[in-house]
């Protein structure tokens, strides 16, 4: 059964399109993940899922209800966190709370078992105010207002945008609970390294959807081999992989760069051989496998060419 039902949505702001005609599906008890970078169109999907924003064309439908005419009713049905903190500053981590359950007409007791696990962490800084708390904090605060009144689905715009690794660690954990505990979330991210915490993702950019599938099936389609390339220079380094024939692309990493090979004939003593010549030092080589950035580096490269 899918909790959300999204057929050619289309958005523009002016000369720019935002959105694309864009389709996809969510099952219920899903983690759906729509990533891609800034820009890409996210906010604006989940701003018209959330009901503030009203698509050019297109349909979309939350545990059967249309996002336009039956937004009344939608919004006690969705719980929406999104990408800025938007809750009240000047009042406690308890007011905040106690006012979202008023909106919608609950009671933190009524719903406690729900947000217990999360709340829990928050209890010892319940009379601080919110505007006064770490962006971890912060972050598990309004995902307890969002939970308040237990809707059927959450939307988590680009959720751990300026919180730090560790918080965003336990986060995804949470998240991992409440799916399990049969809600359905939909999320958005620019980190590449959460999609393979969802169940399935849509890859987004420049407005259209690229890629949608399992991540491990997304990866499981990378056919070409990649090694991962570290040196004393590295802007040298990528700039002489980019020269090198047998090799598709190279570029930045983390600390090290990906070369994307054509030829699958090439060994890592081929390319050591290879620097070496070109004057590098402190070589270091490996053989890895794709992930969804990788992927998503290809796509994009694909969209470029042919659009």
């Amino acid at each position: 059964m899918n909790m959300l039902s999204i057929r050619n949505i289309s958005k523009s702001y002016g000369a720019i399109k935002a959105l694309d005609d864009i389709s996809f599906e969510v099952a219920a008890g899903e983690i759906f993940g729509l990533i891609g970078p800034d820009g890409a169109g996210k906010t604006s999907m989940f701003r018209i899922l959330a009901t503030l924003l009203l698509p050019d064309q297109g349909q979309a439908q939350i545990a059967g209800l249309d996002v336009v005419r039956d937004y009344k009713a939608l919004r006690h049905r969705i719980g929406y966190m999104p990408g800025r903190f938007s809750l009240y500053q000047d009042l406690s981590v308890a007011e905040n709370l106690e006012f979202f359950a008023a909106v919608f007409g609950t009671s933190i007791e009524a719903n406690y078992r729900l947000i217990a696990p999360i709340y829990d962490q928050l209890k010892p800084f319940k009379n601080r105010r919110a505007g006064a708390l770490s962006g971890g904090m912060k972050q598990k605060l309004a995902l307890c207002c969002a939970l308040i009144h237990k809707p059927d689905l959450l939307l988590l715009d680009e959720p751990g945008t300026g919180v730090d690794p560790v918080s965003r660690k336990e986060f995804w954990d949470m998240l991992r609970d409440l799916r399990n505990g049969g809600l359905t979330i939909l999320v958005s991210t620019p980190y590449m390294d959460e999609a393979a915490l969802c169940d399935r993702v849509a890859l987004l950019q420049n407005g259209r959807i690229m890629a949608m599938d399992s991540p491990e099936n997304i990866t499981a389609a990378f056919s070409r081999p990649i090694f991962a390339a570290r040196s004393a220079d590295m802007y040298r380094l990528i700039q002489d992989l980019r020269a090198m024939p047998g090799i598709a692309d190279a570029y930045a990493f983390g600390e090290f760069a990906h070369a994307v090979l054509d030829d699958p004939d090439i060994k890592t003593e081929t390319l050591q051989t290879y620097l070496q010549q070109r004057g590098h030092e402190e070589i270091q080589l490996k053989a890895v496998e794709a992930n969804i950035e990788d992927c998503f580096i290809e796509l994009m490269k694909k969209e470029t060419t042919h659009g």
